[in-house]
Order: C-alpha cells, then structure tokens, then sequence
C-alpha cells in the first residue's frame, strides 16, 4: 500500500471523534441554494462543546484525503472529472457552482469534501483500534468509484472499508448499515459482488436514487413507504440489524447514520421523530458492541437545521448509556426487548408533546 498520513495514530488521550472546521463549506452563499445545511458539521461539534463531553484537544483532527488515497477506490478517470465545474455543479447540484473557476470549485466545495473523506478513513482504523469511532461528517453513500451524485462526490464508505481491507490485519469482513433515507447506490455497486462486504439497507423506496442495479448487492432490503413512523420503523430497524449480525460475522460495522429520516425532511418522506432517531442510533450501537464488534458511524444526509442538534443528542444518549467506551460496555450486553424500546420511545415521544 501507498505512504499515507490518514493512518497515523492521533494522541492516546483523544476520543474518536473526527473533524475539522474544515468540513464546512461556506462560500458566497452559494451553498445555501442546496437544501443540506452545509455547516451542521461544526453546529454538532458545538453542541457537544456546550455539554462538556468534549473539548478541541481531545477531537481527532481530520485530513484532507489526498489524490493517492482517492485512488484506492477511484478512477485516476473520475477524479480527472472533477476539474470540470460543471460536473461538480451536477454531482452537488448547486448549478451555479458549474460557472466558478474550477481552482475555487477545489478549494471551496471538494476539500471540505475530500477533508471529510479524509475523516472516515481515519475513523475506520480508529474504530478497529479503539471499538467505536464517529465521524462527525462523511457518508457519501451515493458515490461509487466512477461516478458521484446526490451531493457525494467521493465514496468515503467504500474507501474506509477498502483501507481497512489492505491494510490492518484482522479486518476481513466488513458489514455496512445503511440507514439514511436514500438507498446508498455508491457502495452497492462498488461491492456488488464481494463475498466480504454485507449491505444492510433501509430507505424510502419511492426516492432517489432508485437504482435498480445497485439493489442487487443488497443483503437485506428494507423498503419503506412513505410517512412510516416510529413504532413500525424501530421494529424493523431492530429486527433487521439483528438479523444482519446473526447473518454475518463481520470485523467493522461502518453505519450511515443519515437523519433525513427525521419527519419534515425536505427529501426524505419518512417521520420519524428526534427520539426515534437517537432511539435508531442506539439500537446499532447496542447491537455491534454487544457483539464485540468494532463500528464506524458517519453522519450523511439531513437537510433540516435541526438536524445537528439530534445528531448531538444521540452521541450524548450513546455516551450516557456507556454504548462509547474502550471496552465492551456491560450494559450492552443484555439488549433490552424491543417492545421496551418502542414503548420507552413513546413516552419519550409523549413527554415532548
């Protein structure tokens, strides 16, 4: 394998939680004509400021993936591709991006990209290391290794994975589940047929990307309808992360945690509440560690402001219940019955209304 700085171990001391300011992409407004809010990285980062779990020392800081690293999952092609404007404009579908100098195209929209990228490859050494890790951006899940869309313009998923692959002993198995709204078509078709990768994957059927192809690779499909709320959606959830892991022992959980599920989502169609999604996020996280299995969480789409304060709240749910600790946590062992969820999700649910 290449020379790479990716795979540096960062200070013991540091939780694994990866980012940098530079994730966020500000320029000109012009990112306020996408619906993603384009700087929820550093809100999220804010969040867990303000309640004290972490401070800026003890955050891993994420770098830039550099065009040697990209090339262990892309196309010296693809990657050509992304000097022309135009085509960033497609992939990001922010049109007017297809009218700037491609020079501040790389520096103000693909680095905080790129450097994101950076953040999930990092977080996949981190996780093997340490059990767990989270990066506070990534899951570009509609990227595969020639083609971007969807605003994903490099496969952060499959590159992890791939890395992990190459070049920690040990790490032969990798299952990936996917829960943002939209199928994630990107890593389906880079795996479409490896025996090495299972893909658990739940969306609304009715969205994009809709890619019939793709859903081949799919170990265990969750197709849901539009509207469905939190009672049927945990149930699955449950059901089906559980199933995977019987299913399949692998050595990496990597879970796209996407919360365009969250009810009102401009592109999502579902309903699921803010207790529900921290509900969701606990139940993958239960799952893996009960198991004993290392699992890499990325945070993907969501495209309402409220979105980081519930990503925030869910890391400090899964901190709160011991689901991050160096060790496998005992009160992950026994996981609790799903109708104790459910319920517990109810009244939280109640309690807010």
């Amino acid at each position: 394998p290449h020379r790479t700085e990716l795979y540096e171990d960062p200070p013991l001391g540091c939780w694994p939680i990866v980012y940098s300011p530079d994730y966020n992409i500000t320029f000109m407004g012009l990112e306020k004509l996408h619906p993603f809010d384009a700087g929820k990285w550093g809100k999220v980062i804010n969040f867990l400021k303000e309640e004290k779990l972490i401070a800026d020392d003890l955050i891993v800081q994420a770098r830039e993936a550099t065009d040697e690293d990209l090339l262990v999952v892309h196309t010296r092609r693809y990657l050509n591709k992304l000097k022309w404007s135009f085509v960033v404009a497609t992939i990001t579908e922010i049109p007017p991006v297809a009218f700037l100098p491609n020079f501040i195209v790389q520096r103000k929209v693909l680095k905080p990209l790129r450097t994101q990228t950076g953040g999930t490859i990092m977080a996949g050494k981190l996780a093997v290391d340490r059990g767990w890790a989270i990066n506070v951006g990534g899951g570009f899940h509609h990227c595969s290794s020639d083609k971007g869309g969807g605003f994903c313009a490099y496969a952060d998923i499959t590159l992890a994975i791939k890395f992990l692959f190459e070049r920690v002993q040990g790490v032969s198995r990798a299952t990936i589940i996917d829960l943002d709204a939209h199928q994630g078509n990107g890593h389906e078709r880079d795996f479409m047929d490896d025996p090495r990768v299972y893909i658990m994957d739940a969306y609304n059927r009715y969205i994009y990307p809709g890619d019939g192809f793709a859903k081949r690779a799919i170990k265990r499909k969750v197709e849901l309808e539009w509207g469905t709320e939190d009672t049927e959606y945990l149930q699955k959830v449950h059901t089906h992360v559980e199933g995977a892991l019987n299913e399949f022992k692998p050595d990496i959980v990597v879970y796209n945690a996407g919360t365009d599920i969250l009810d009102g989502d401009p592109l999502g169609g579902l309903a699921i509440s803010p207790q529900g999604i921290v509900k969701r996020d606990e139940v993958v996280f239960r799952a893996a560690r009960s198991r004993g299995v290392p699992v890499l969480m990325v945070t993907s789409g969501g495209y309402q402001k409220r979105t980081a304060r519930i990503i925030a709240d869910s890391i400090l749910n899964l901190h709160s219940l011991g689901l991050l600790g160096r060790e496998r946590p005992a009160c992950a062992l026994g996981s609790p019955s799903l109708a104790h969820m459910v319920r517990d999700s109810a009244r939280d649910f109640s309690n807010l209304s």
